[in-house]
Formats: C-alpha cells, structure tokens, sequence
C-alpha cells in the first residue's frame, strides 16, 4: 500500500531569462513502511521533492498525496496540522532550540499541537538513540552527533508515519554518520515508519531498502508509477 506518492510533479523556477525546471514531471510511490533514499548530484532537484513530499514548498503542477490525501490542494493552517501529526523533519543543521534543553526540544512539536507527550514512548525514543544521560543539556553542550540525535528523536517523538530526512549525515564524520543511519533504520523499522532520506552519499544511501536517482529534475532509476 502506498503512504506516498506523487503524480506528474512539475516544480518551475521563472528567473526572467530562463525557466529553471527543479521537478519535471515526477511519478513516484513509496510504500508503508519502506526505507527510501534518493540520490543525485547538487541541483539534480532531490531537495526539491523532499520539500514537496513533506508539504514545504507548493508544485506548479502535479499532485503529492499522503496518506491517500492530496496535501498539494491543502489550504495552509490545514497542511500545517496535518504535517505536524503525520510527517517527521530530520534535517543536516539540525535545527534545535538553543534554550531549550533536549527533552524540550524533543517533545516541542507535541506541545505545539496541544497534545500531552507520550512519556514512556518519549523516554523509549531517548534510551534507544542513547541520549538518557543528555536528558537535560542544552544544545550547545552536545558533539554534533548528538544533535542529530536529538533530531531524530523530536523527529519519532509525534509517532509520525512519515520520516523525512534531509542529508541527516552532512555535517558528520563519516563514523558517527553510520551511527546516525544506522539508529534511524533501527528506530524506523521498530516503529513502523516510512523513511524518505536525500543524500548524495552512495554508501549512505545503501542502508535503504530502495534507491532511486533524480537527474534534472527526472527520476531516472528506481521509480514506481
């Protein structure tokens, strides 16, 4: 059953003198509980669709539906809850709160919902991707892998059925990266979720169960209509 999957997505960018063609008719589907990753060379347009898949950015044309939902058609305040509850952002500069500690950070997107945090899921989260002894440190006292760490875990922490990562492996070393890839097929694969990750790093990309390739805005291996 597919959770995601876009249909002839157009993304186009007028600068004046050209149109630059990000997504050129995308047809893409990525199963419940699969492990993507989606490689490409720098301007070969991967951002772009993670953008589009999580809702962060509104194609020219196409559709991107979710959960059998077009979020592509969403009114904003609509799309914006309906991300919150149903898609996790793991990002490369991680993106913490630095007045927060790491449990604030983890649990903020819940809060912001209105929802009391699941605390034994939480504290499960935080034992599984070692952080119980960072509980209550700040970002900037935490190494980088950590912070990815806390990433990933504000990422699981609403039980959303889509992960969305974007190049969670950049700024680290090429050990702590493995780490980091290797905790989110873990936490993926126990939770149950649907992990979409952009890199241009090959072997990263191995860890999923599934790679494709964007060229110029064109999936050219790997797709499923």
């Amino acid at each position: 059953m597919s959770i995601l999957k876009t249909e002839n997505l157009k993304k186009y960018y007028d600068t004046g003198e050209v149109t630059v063609k990000a997504l050129d008719g995308v047809d893409l589907s990525v199963e419940k509980g699969e492990f993507l990753s989606v490689v490409g060379t720098s301007g070969s347009g991967k951002s772009t669709l993670l953008h589009m898949l999580g809702g962060l950015d509104i194609p020219t044309s196409g559709r991107v539906i979710v959960g059998g939902r077009d979020i592509s058609r969403m009114k904003k305040d609509e799309l914006t809850i309906f991300r919150r509850r149903n898609i996790g952002f793991v990002f490369q500069n991680y993106n913490l709160l630095p007045l927060m500690n790491v449990y604030q950070n983890i649990v903020l997107p819940i809060r912001l919902d209105g929802i009391v945090p699941d605390k034994t899921y939480v504290e499960n989260i935080i034992s599984i991707l070692g952080l119980g002894e960072k509980k209550y440190a700040m970002p900037n006292q935490l190494s980088g892998g950590q912070q990815q760490r806390v990433a990933l875990a504000r990422a699981l922490a609403a039980k959303p059925a889509i992960i969305l990562a974007d190049e969670p492996t950049g700024n680290l070393d090429s050990r702590t990266g493995q780490d980091v890839l290797g905790l989110l097929k873990t936490t993926g694969e126990r939770f149950g979720q649907t992990i979409v990750m952009i890199t241009h790093n090959d072997e990263a990309a191995q860890m999923a169960g599934r790679i494709i390739r964007i060229e110029d805005g064109k999936i050219r291996e790997g797709g499923r209509s």
